[in-house]
């Protein structure tokens, strides 16, 4: 019973995440949702730029906090490891729904693209940004990175294992495409407000913090990672190069990536 309540809580776990992600789509693009990143502005700027702050800055501090090697040492007291990662993913989700429900946009124009093949071209950039976080999960093993494989192990009676460390094509172009992604995403829109402004701003700064605790963290694990480091660039493609000392047990770079 145990095993099957396991797999539950993280079956369950996994369709908030993509309940979550499919609305975050629509927020960010401002389609499809009932309130989006720019609905009508209401109440005072200051307010709103309070809570918005507030809100990010705990979904930040979940999301890096929890992927730090410290927490889930101390969460694995309580819980069998393969449901760590599903803990994980369920409480970032719940972090971005509460923004969601309770973000404030801010108003104001930055730019308005209005010629037609501009407007194509940013939309196809956006979508291009979805698509592209969407493949770096796949690439490496969406379902571990979303604590489905753990789980379902975890069903069968079998140990927690960690994933053999790989680098795929698009982590031989830069070591962190997951990010590519969500910069994107987050910046190519054909009108961009104020509010957008803010929260592009505000995520770009945060993965670019990230990213050096994570590659710290890394490094302390996973000597090897430092020649990567070295052979791949972090954010800017370049053209594929063989990369070399990749052979360990460890968890992929590009699994660890994603998790903040």
């Amino acid at each position: 019973m145990r095993r099957i309540a396991g797999f539950a809580y993280g079956s369950v776990s996994y369709v908030i995440f993509l309940v979550t992600f499919l609305y975050a789509v629509g927020f960010i693009g401002n389609f499809g949702v009932p309130k989006s990143l720019d609905s009508a502005a209401a109440g005072p700027s200051t307010t709103a730029l309070a809570i918005d702050v507030g809100l990010l800055a705990l979904f930040a501090l979940q999301h890096s906090v929890m992927a730090r090697r410290g927490f889930k040492s101390f969460l694995t007291r309580f819980i069998t490891p393969a449901l760590e990662r599903s803990t994980y993913v369920l409480a970032s989700s719940l972090a971005l729904l509460l923004l969601f429900w309770l973000w404030r946009p801010l108003g104001g124009v930055v730019w308005d693209v209005q010629n037609p093949i501009g407007r194509i071209l940013l939309y196809g950039g956006f979508a291009f940004g979805w698509a592209l976080v969407l493949l770096a999960t796949v690439v490496i093993n969406h379902f571990d990175l979303f604590g489905m494989r753990q789980v379902w192990r975890y069903l069968q009676g079998k140990p927690h294992t960690g994933l053999q460390f790989v680098t795929p094509v698009l982590y031989r172009v830069v070591r962190h495409p997951l990010y590519v992604g969500w910069f994107c995403a987050f910046w190519f829109t054909p009108t961009m407000t104020v509010t957008h402004l803010f929260f592009a701003l505000m995520t770009s700064a945060y993965i670019l913090i990230a990213i050096q605790l994570e590659e710290r963290d890394l490094i302390k694990e996973h000597p090897e990672y430092a020649a990567y480091r070295k052979q791949v660039p972090m954010l800017i493609p370049s053209l594929p190069k063989q990369v070399s000392s990749l052979n360990t047990s460890a968890t992929a770079p590009a699994v660890k990536g994603a998790r903040v």
